[in-house]
């Protein structure tokens, strides 16, 4: 079955900067925005830009994740001609048990499932960003410019510019060097971890490289510049939307609070026919009690607020009891708020309970993560 192009969404990270929120969860499968999780968003962007065949590749904490992503009923990635594959981490029979040892490496131990549907690009993502992006566009670009691969970049400004690789590109985007975290940065284009492949030139490069003892297996300390070392055309293709990595508290934090300050990420379809999709629990509905204040918040299916909520997240079945304050947090599913408590710019974890008229993080500006 040849399908033009293949995604494979890299979900094995553990994100040890989430801290007790990746505990026992995989980074991909944290919770985000009321009522999804992080994986929502690269899946639902493969099924909006009509890629079919989506490997999920797992490693870290892989049974909560897989048993999530099934067979990709949820992104309409369950059909006859399209599925979403779990492929973990495994023991082979020609190397026996085997993490995957980088992001490279973790393509490579799975060439066989891309051999079977023999496509012509092979789109490789990340499983733990929060974007909504058309692939098709950026292939189309990729054809247009004849490249061998086609990265995805950001125009980051010169302070950030040093936390990522960052792609050096001549007067018509072609990359001409690549830099990882550079302390002076020469461009602020920044690589968001999305990369177009011609997948035969990938696929001799994936094997040259697992031959490589000194490698690290990554794509951008071996593969790019693997590349731009052999002279392929790489080329550089500039997003424009709202794109975020979710990998800290603080940052998980403020993206939740994004959606509520009017940002580029719209949940709601208001600007194009885009739909993040996810698992529907069919709870019950709100209640929003004769006392309560409600103001700017993303408010979820089964929560019961009879307290203050102003500038908040609050995932399902969460309770606000009288007289609780909540402002500019983030609540995951099952959080219990009791009578009289206060919290100021928290993320708390899933099935807390804040007890009766404790206060948390009131006269802080750092983000507080209540958890176990």
């Amino acid at each position: 079955m040849q399908k033009e192009m293949v995604a494979m969404i890299l979900a094995g990270g553990r994100g040890t900067r989430l801290e007790s929120l990746t505990a026992k969860v995989a980074k991909p499968a944290v919770y985000f925005g009321g009522k999804y999780r992080i994986i929502d968003f690269p899946l639902s962007n493969c099924a909006n830009s009509g890629i079919d065949i989506v490997g999920v590749l797992t490693q870290y904490e892989s049974v909560l994740l897989g048993t999530y992503v099934g067979g990709g009923s949820k992104w309409g990635l369950d059909g006859n001609n399209s599925l979403a594959a779990i492929l973990p981490a495994r023991e082979r029979g020609e190397v026996g048990a085997s993490w995957y040892q980088g992001t490279a490496d973790a393509i490579y131990q799975n060439i066989s499932f891309l051999d079977q549907y023999d496509p012509e690009y092979v789109l490789i993502l990340s499983g733990d960003h929060i974007y909504k992006m058309d692939y098709s566009d950026m292939l189309a670009a990729h054809k247009e410019q004849g490249a061998d691969a086609t990265i995805a970049v950001l125009d980051v400004s010169l302070e950030e510019a040093s936390r990522f690789g960052i792609m050096n590109t001549d007067a018509d985007r072609m990359i001409v060097e690549f830099e990882e975290k550079p302390e002076h940065p020469k461009s602020t284009l920044a690589s968001m971890g999305i990369y177009i492949f011609n997948y035969q030139k990938l696929r001799s490069y994936l094997k040259a490289d697992a031959m490589d003892e000194n490698s690290k297996h990554d794509f951008g300390m071996n593969i790019i510049p693997a590349m731009l070392n052999d002279q392929s055309k790489l080329y550089a293709y500039e997003f424009q939307g709202y794109w975020k990595d979710v990998g800290t508290v603080d940052s998980l934090w403020q993206a939740n609070m994004d959606l509520l300050n009017d940002q580029d990420l719209d949940l709601y379809n208001t600007k194009k026919d885009w739909k993040i999709y996810s698992e529907d629990s069919l709870s019950k509905p709100q209640i929003i009690g004769l006392e309560a204040s409600l103001k700017n918040s993303l408010v979820t299916q089964g929560c019961v607020v009879n307290g203050q909520v102003e500038g908040s997240v609050l995932f399902e079945n969460v309770y606000i009891g009288e007289g609780a304050e909540v402002i500019d947090s983030v609540l995951m599913p099952g959080v219990l708020v009791e009578e009289g408590a206060k919290l100021n710019r928290c993320i708390v974890d899933e099935g807390m309970v804040i007890k009766s008229n404790e206060r948390i993080n009131l006269d802080s500006d750092k983000v507080e993560l209540v958890s176990r």
